[in-house]
């Protein structure tokens, strides 16, 4: 890819960068990055594009992939390569499986047990990702095992991995109390990615049971990570709920900023609840006025990480929020906002051009000169790329090629 994705949105280039980038990364990517050996795909390649072949497997990549792929899958109107390799995956994630809907953190790249006691627990945030994959398989091919491992999903994550005194997700289904000084800090993200898949649910099926279950993890979240005054979203929260000490107690993340106000809009898409579309208003207005680089090599690209007070904390820029701003600049666009559209493919224009052109896939993180930091192509931001693409065509930015 490299030298074939350098220009910018001003050249009116963008729909063919795109393009471009589909062809490789669903003719190339896809076919170095799956094992064929064993099963589903290796975590990571390396800066040469050759896949680590000693390295675990997460479920948190096997089950993105699964989505992934289904969701292209009915975005192209049933592509044949596409449905084949979605039915692959829908098998990796049994390497997996503990108990009905609950899934291991790692196996080994065979699918047999590492023996590490942190790779068997099942997180809660990898959960949500389980049950993302099995709604959007279960749309195109459609059983009754699949049905049921989905509401076994749901039911493990409401028995096990659950705190009955808040209703907030357990980190994992080893910790006993949430509450006590030693527990792991609680989490937005688990929060936001279930609520993530509980809309996709009600999408793909209908039931109005799914879009109850994203209400309730919406109104949860909120309760305990929104910070009114400021119009953010706290990454973190202290055992005890209080506010966590420090740089981690202050820390927004201007990626997640954007993915939240994207799934309200989506959940307002659903319900008509007005009020939805108006807390997504300000969730950006926080990250428009703090979370965009303002000058320099990375001019508009989303930041890694801000203060509740708009100090930048990391001035550094991986991939993933970019992507969650293009989804969020592509639905503004879609919904009359006229300059987000402009924005969307700027930083289209710049994702190719700090982050594809130095390497066969993508890279994962540069700093503010553009220069790597983090060179590895991860499989789990396809996930990101996938959506932001997709988001953009469903907006008329660009169109997504139904061939590869």
């Amino acid at each position: 890819m490299s030298g074939q994705l350098q220009s910018s949105a001003s050249d009116g280039d963008v729909p063919e960068q795109v393009g471009r980038a589909w062809a490789l990364l669903l003719s190339h990517w896809l076919t170095q990055a799956a094992d064929i050996e064993h099963f589903g795909f290796f975590d990571t390649l390396d800066a040469a594009g050759r896949p680590q072949l000693r390295a675990d497997k997460t479920i948190l990549v096997q089950a993105r992939m699964l989505f992934t792929l289904s969701h292209l899958a009915l975005i192209t109107g049933g592509e044949t390569q596409l449905v084949e390799l979605a039915k692959r995956q829908a098998g990796a994630l049994a390497a997996f499986r503990k108990a009905a809907g609950l899934y291991c953190r790692a196996v080994r790249r065979d699918g047999t047990p590492t023996g590490r006691r942190e790779d068997g627990i099942a997180r809660s945030y990898d959960q949500s990702f389980v049950l993302l994959g099995l709604v959007t398989w279960n749309r195109i091919a459609p059983s009754v095992d699949t049905e049921t491992e989905i509401e076994a999903c749901w039911s493990a994550i409401g028995s096990q991995l659950t705190d009955a005194t808040t209703g907030l997700l357990l980190e994992h289904d080893g910790v006993i109390d949430p509450a006590a000084p030693h527990a792991p800090p609680r989490a937005q993200n688990p929060h936001m990615h279930l609520y993530e898949a509980c809309l996709q649910a009600f999408e793909m099926t209908g039931a109005a049971v799914w879009l109850d279950r994203a209400s309730m993890l919406r109104n949860v979240a909120l309760r305990y990570f929104l910070d009114e005054e400021t119009g953010s979203i706290r990454e973190w929260i202290a055992p005890d709920l209080a506010d966590l000490p420090g740089a981690a107690g202050l820390r927004r993340e201007p990626g997640h900023q954007c993915e939240w106000a994207w799934l309200l809009r989506r959940e307002a898409s659903f319900s008509g609840n007005a009020s939805l579309d108006d807390l997504a208003v300000r969730l950006m207005n926080f990250a428009d006025r703090h979370g965009f680089a303002q000058s320099g090599r990375m001019r508009g690209a989303a930041l890694d990480a801000v203060s509740a007070t708009g100090q930048i904390q990391e001035e550094a820029f991986l991939l993933w929020p970019q992507t969650e701003a293009i989804k969020v600049f592509a639905q503004r666009h879609a919904y009359g906002d006229i300059a987000a559209g402009p924005r969307a493919l700027d930083l289209v224009a710049l994702v190719f051009d700090r982050w594809f052109s130095a390497t066969p896939f993508w890279i994962n993180r540069v700093d503010s000169a553009g220069l790597v930091l983090w060179p590895e192509t991860l499989t789990r931001l396809f996930y990101h790329l996938a959506l932001a693409l997709t988001e953009g065509a469903r907006a008329g930015l660009w169109a997504v090629p139904r061939g590869n």
